[in-house]
């Protein structure tokens, strides 16, 4: 997966990158609050087969965030993803209605 990911003609760029059990995540957010945690490594779904893992996040401010199972998107992770799926998702989060930020007090 490379650093800058687009989808139609939308580009995304994640806001971190970390390494994580010999493999990398990246976190994506959004002006609608919503953000994603993608991984790749020893421990997620179809990391030992080079797919992706996805989580929804719902961001508290620029640096602190939860995981969210609330949205339409998913009630829980989503693994063994492709690159274009993980696309396609990112794609969809960023189109969600904006966060509530009263609901993160």
């Amino acid at each position: 997966m490379n650093e800058l990911f687009c989808v139609n003609e939308t580009v995304f760029v994640p806001v971190a990158r970390n390494e994580v059990h010999d493999g990398v995540q990246y976190l994506f957010g959004f002006p609608n609050g919503y953000g994603a945690s993608v991984v790749c490594h020893n421990y997620s779904y179809g990391g030992s087969r080079g797919l992706w893992e996805l989580a929804v996040l719902k961001f508290k401010d620029e640096k602190n965030w939860d995981l969210t199972y609330d949205t339409e998107i998913t009630d829980d992770v989503l693994g063994y993803l492709t690159e274009e799926e993980v696309f396609d998702i990112l794609d969809r989060i960023n189109a969600l209605e904006p966060v509530n930020l009263l609901e993160n007090e």
